[in-house]
């Protein structure tokens, strides 16, 4: 059985290699852990003579954790995009992923308590931080909580949740708005801006001959503004960078794509046709999950 000293180590040295996917050497590990370098060489004897810990000589080595490492902690040992993100303040934690989700308590709606298993250093993470955990990748389940205990040698979070939802099972053209607005490239700022007013929205599609050749937000606009460029044209400050979804796509999908190209719209259009047939915003997928809509 492994000591809690052996345990962190090995956690560190999981948590290093991942991210960095080369040998790690003993110096980085006990910066980690605030602890001496020679204490944690001479746990690495013990770590390699029990197969959990590989040494790699040379200039360039280091330790690498075997695959037998990944299962005495229970982790899973491939980085793939089954790992499920944390987010604090509606921003994605770096480097720290959830591998495992246990409900420790789900008698009385209101006092759940999960257990939450992760993989990265959880230190960046304080007692008392509202964070979020999802969308898990098979059920599209979404946690919402409040951290109230941590243990780093296990790489546990204990979270006091707030929330426990699934992302419904639809698509975007069943949520997205079919009254499309649409803006022409040659529409003066402030005429834009109008319409996005009186319609209260915060983007549109711009349009020409029924095929999009741009997309115009507030942000564009007040921008503009800022810079004393409100005599432009709408096709000099929209954003030509236009991200597109099939109306078939799950809103499950949506929602990592609008995460990863950092945008709050996506235009929806059919697989036959590159024409809109409508948009869906980040509110949109917000009220479908908390069931507003």
């Amino acid at each position: 059985m492994l000591t809690s000293v052996q345990k962190e180590i090995l956690q560190s040295l999981i948590n290093l290699y991942r991210n960095a996917d080369a040998s790690i050497k003993g110096e980085e590990i006990a910066l980690i852990m605030n602890r001496n370098p020679g204490t944690i060489r001479n746990q690495m004897q013990s770590l390699r003579s029990l197969g959990l810990v590989k040494g790699v000589p040379g200039p360039r080595g280091g330790y690498k954790p075997t695959i037998k490492a990944y299962h005495t902690l229970n982790i899973q040992a491939s980085d793939n995009q089954t790992l499920v993100p944390i987010f604090r303040d509606g921003k994605k934690v770096k480097d720290i992923t959830v591998s495992q989700i246990e409900f420790t308590s789900i008698t009385h709606p209101g006092e759940c308590e999960a257990a939450i298993k992760a993989v990265g250093n959880i230190k960046y993470l304080d007692l008392g931080d509202e964070i979020r955990i999802g969308p898990t990748p098979v059920n599209k389940l979404v946690v919402d909580g409040v951290v109230v205990g941590r243990d780093d040698m296990d790489n546990i979070l204990l979270l006091d949740t707030t929330a426990i939802r699934s992302i419904p099972k639809k698509t975007v053209f069943d949520v997205a708005s079919k009254d499309l607005i649409n803006l022409n490239s040659m529409d003066s700022i402030k005429e834009a801006a109008i319409v996005l007013s009186n319609e209260g929205i915060e983007g549109a599609p711009v349009v020409e001959n029924g095929h999009i050749v741009g997309i115009l937000t507030l942000s564009d606009i007040i921008l503009a503004i800022a810079k004393d460029n409100e005599s432009l044209n709408v096709e000099d400050i929209m954003s030509k960078h236009i991200i597109t979804v099939d109306k078939d796509v799950m809103i499950s999908d949506a929602i990592e794509i609008m995460y990863k190209n950092k945008i709050g719209r996506l235009i929806v259009i059919d697989k036959d046709s590159t024409n809109p047939i409508g948009i869906i915003t980040r509110t949109d997928l917000l009220d479908q999950i908390a069931g507003l809509k």
